[in-house]
């Protein structure tokens, strides 16, 4: 595998740059005003059912900024990591293309219709728009993923901050910057979303910058050097917390902080490959596009389509897009900008991820990301490793899961910039933290949804409980569903089922377009439903094509028997789903009377909220 390929990392920056600015003046322009009429006149959920608690009008920057760090896990980091296995070309193309016709579809649509929706889950919609026992399985698939996908992000962040003194000191000093934040804004000074962002953002660069003397003084600061287990039950706590307290106070200008490291050092990084000017040392493709790889086994199709989901498409943030962001929309056109706006943003940093793994030696890549057995089996050499290994102070070699080759492409970038050189180990780590704040920000929004998706499910036998604003239903609630993925966090169990996420998501996903095409059914938009359907019926197919060779060429081989029921059950209730989706198109098809609403928009049918 030779070694530099002559592609510029610029030239892909600036050409992600064009096709997101593009996508989003036309293409996104043209969803919002054309098919799905976006109108300020309709009062949106966080208007018309306020509570301060957790419907509340929100500043459309600051709930961009919440929405972005809710959907903007370890996704669009870890993804395109390994996903380069296979070459810069088949990740860079699926980002790209994905992002601006699929996975901005997917938010925008699912945002809106949960607007239209007085902000309800994906099941409340499915019950709504198909029938309700369609809504019911859904709600149950909807749960068993957000459970799947907090805990596997969970871990990630156990791993990243576990006995690392400055990180966790890094990120756990996030959250009272955030209650501050928020205190500011909704009491203090309320509104004033300027002079938060100036505290939060002058508080948390002295964060960083006093982080290497935190680490220094174990004697005052030894209690936030955690073990794994102890940190593996301060994670779901944090969760329970933010899940508990009023939006406002916590999660929202937490997020919204977030975002400023995150969109910060994702411009940073950006900058710092325009300043070095690196190549990709990865080629366009690689052997392993016919399947046999050290990192992922399965062939570039269909597996390129599951191995990077947030950055292309996404069924996770259906989670969020009908969870907390619908009910603190201030007004429906900003939909464009929270739910497509974000998207490309995060194909951004989907990017970006690509890049700082590309640009590393293939052996070396393949060193840090293979397990040992698999490595040595591809008859490669170190080149740079042992010099990296040396400037950032740490062991990288076979810590598969990307993190770690991430960190080291972004450390080897910011490197190279002069009188940089010497700070090697503090991009290193300052890396690796910035992985588990962005993951983090997922983790608190995602705990929160779980929490109204078990209201609204309790709320069905006992109307009380699907009350959000009483207090006992919250707490239970709460305790409940971060029990559920906190236990699996403690126990480790989810790393043996965690390839079963990456096909649960994207069916999500599928699923998701495939709804958001009956609301445009049902809006009188059948020459504009192809735009949801065929990126929806594409994801089935890929899904489950991926799906089906997992359990013939690996659950099976290997015994996995749990594996094979789970991903036949998941598999199973998204296509009770799926056919429910497709009688409901049928006999929409077949309404030939159209009625208008009080707005004047054109309607085959009313739904009522």
């Amino acid at each position: 595998m030779e070694a530099s390929t002559g592609l510029n990392a610029a030239t892909v920056i600036f050409a992600a740059l064009c096709v997101f600015a593009i996508g989003y003046r036309f293409y996104g322009l043209f969803l919002a005003q054309k098919v799905l009429n976006l109108n300020d006149a309709r009062e949106t959920p966080a208007v018309k059912y306020a509570d301060g608690h957790d419907y509340i009008k929100t500043n459309k920057y600051v709930l961009f900024g919440h929405h972005f760090a809710a959907i903007a896990a370890a996704g669009p980091l870890l993804g395109p990591v390994l996903a380069a296995q296979y070459g810069y070309m088949p990740g860079l193309l699926w980002i790209l293309i994905g992002c601006v016709l699929a996975g901005g579809v997917h938010d925008m649509v699912v945002l809106f219709c949960s607007v239209r929706h007085r902000g309800q889950s994906l099941a409340y919609i499915a019950s709504r728009e198909i029938d309700k026992t369609t809504g019911a399985v859904t709600a149950w698939a909807v749960l068993a993923i957000l459970i799947l996908t907090l805990a596997g992000l969970s871990i990630a962040v156990v791993n990243a901050m576990h006995n690392s003194l400055w990180s966790t000191y890094t990120v756990a000093a996030t959250i009272p910057i955030a209650i501050l934040m928020g205190l500011y804004m909704q009491i203090w000074r309320k509104g004033d979303v300027l002079g938060a962002s100036l505290i939060g953002i002058v508080l948390l660069a002295l964060c960083l910058l006093s982080g290497p003397w935190v680490a220094a003084h174990p004697e005052l600061f030894g209690w936030l050097d955690i073990d794994r287990k102890p940190m593996s039950v301060a994670i779901p706590v944090y969760g329970f917390i933010a899940s508990v307290l009023p939006v406002w106070l916590l999660l929202l200008p937490r997020d919204y902080l977030s975002t400023f490291l995150k969109v910060g050092t994702i411009l940073a990084l950006a900058l710092g490959i325009l300043f070095v000017m690196p190549n990709f040392n990865m080629p366009a493709f690689t052997e392993f596009t016919g399947g046999g790889g050290p990192i992922v086994s399965g062939p570039v199709i269909p597996f390129i389509f599951i191995t990077i989901a947030c950055g292309a498409l996404s069924g996770f943030h259906a989670t969020i897009g009908t969870g907390t962001t619908p009910k603190m929309i201030g007004r429906e056109r900003d939909v464009l900008f929270v739910g497509y706006g974000a998207m490309l943003l995060e194909g951004f940093v989907a990017v970006m991820a690509l890049i700082a793994a590309c640009v590393l030696i293939p052996a070396d890549y393949f060193a840090i990301n293979a397990p040992a057995e698999a490595f040595n089996a591809l008859g490669m050499q170190v080149q740079e490793l042992p010099a990296l290994e040396q400037a950032v102070q740490e062991t990288l070699m076979h810590r598969p899961g990307g993190s770690v080759s991430l960190a080291v492409g972004m450390a080897h970038i910011f490197s190279q910039i002069p009188f940089m050189s010497h700070l090697m180990a503090y991009w290193y780590h300052f890396a690796i933290m910035f992985e588990a704040v962005f993951i983090l920000s997922a983790v608190d929004a995602g705990t929160r949804v779980g929490r109204f998706f078990l209201q609204e499910m309790l709320g069905k036998i006992s109307p009380r409980w699907g009350d959000t604003n009483w207090w006992p239903g919250i707490v239970a609630t709460s305790f409940l569903f971060t029990g559920a993925w906190g236990y699996l966090v403690y126990s480790g169990d989810i790393s043996n089922i965690w390839p079963l996420f990456g096909i649960s998501n994207q069916l999500l996903a599928s699923v998701t377009l495939l709804i958001g095409t009956t609301v445009l059914l049902r809006m009188n938009k059948t020459r504009y439903a192809l735009l949801t359907g065929i990126p929806g019926v594409f994801m089935t197919v890929i899904t489950f094509w991926a799906g089906v060779w997992l359990i013939l060429y690996q659950y099976l081989p290997g015994g996995r028997y749990l594996l094979v029921f789970l991903s036949l059950l998941v598999m199973t209730m998204m296509l009770f789903v799926i056919l429910g989706t497709i009688r409901r198109w049928l006999k929409l098809l077949k309404e030939d009377r159209i009625v208008r609403d009080g707005y004047g928009d054109e309607f085959r049918e009313i739904v009522p909220e």
